[in-house]
């Protein structure tokens, strides 16, 4: 139900004829429902802008959210949206912060010329509007709470699978976890710029924490070390537990000539043996 250029007029009339009684019964009904988790003045400030924005569109003649006339107010709509969403508030409670405005201006309506039928007519309207108004609040939040978790889903990504150095020129992924595809992607792209921005001719993938290796995992280590062999690095690959030795020989998984250990102190102990280093040499054992 779109609202009609005189019912739109007469509704801001009244919004910025009470400003004052619409905006203390409008925080004071949100303040009850976030139950404190915004201070009171911080609340009003917002009330008071977003009930500037209805008074805006509706005096522009704005008959639906999508007007011309309501572009503001949609800004505004936007900008509550993801402001609720960088704060942890649910959609609920936001939506809520632009319902309530219906009570709001139900109060001064039955406080002042009362209910008649004309009035109801023209609230019906109103409330309408302020219905697809909320609904848009609640669209736009969603979008802006996916798009925080998927920013959140990056950055723990990237966390997760960090490149470190281990010695000069021998640099080191630590895998903990699954690995799938998203997350193979991003450590191949993490080991390749590392290669580049050290210039280490080895690298060491260990795969001491990766629970199970399937033929897909195995598939994604492969592509990796082909990767860096590409960038002109050799691989080796740590982490050869007993269980992770039989799967890959039960699936019929080749790595082909590369170096495998069973823990990342071996795979560094045989890079540094290639490259001749003498720290590398085993300590001889003391007779007893």
């Amino acid at each position: 139900m779109a609202l009609s250029s005189g019912e739109g007029s007469r509704f801001a009339d009244l919004l910025q004829g009470h400003e004052d009684a619409i905006t203390a019964s409008w925080a004071e009904e949100v303040g009850a429902y976030l139950r404190g988790r915004l201070s009171h003045a911080e609340l009003r400030r917002q009330v008071l802008e977003l009930q500037k924005g209805f008074q805006s569109a509706l005096a522009g003649g704005a008959q639906e959210l999508t007007d011309d006339a309501a572009a503001e107010l949609r800004a505004q709509l936007s900008e509550l949206s993801g402001s609720r969403a960088r704060q942890g508030f649910n959609a609920t409670e936001t939506a809520v912060s632009v319902f309530a405005l219906k009570d709001a201006a139900l109060k001064v309506l039955e406080a002042g010329s009362g209910t008649d039928t004309d009035t109801l007519r023209d609230y019906v309207a109103f409330s309408a509007f302020v219905d697809r108004a909320a609904l848009f609040t609640f669209d736009t939040y969603t979008r802006a709470r996916e798009e925080l978790i998927a920013d959140q889903a990056e950055q723990l990504l990237e966390l997760s699978t960090p490149v470190v150095k281990l010695w000069e020129g021998v640099v080191a992924v630590p895998l903990v976890g699954t690995l799938d595809s998203a997350r193979a992607q991003v450590v191949m792209e993490r080991l390749l710029q590392t290669l580049v921005d050290t210039g280490s001719p080895y690298a060491i993938i260990d795969i001491t924490g990766v629970p199970a290796v399937d033929t897909q995992v195995a598939q994604h280590i492969l592509k990796t070390v082909v990767a860096a062999r590409l960038m002109g690095a050799d691989c080796i690959i740590s982490g050869i537990r007993p269980q992770i030795a039989q799967t890959i020989v039960a699936l019929g998984i080749e790595f082909g000539d590369i170096a495998t250990k069973a823990s990342l102190a071996d795979a560094l102990r045989h890079v540094l043996r290639k490259t001749g280093d003498k720290a590398v040499q085993k300590p001889a054992r003391r007779e007893g």
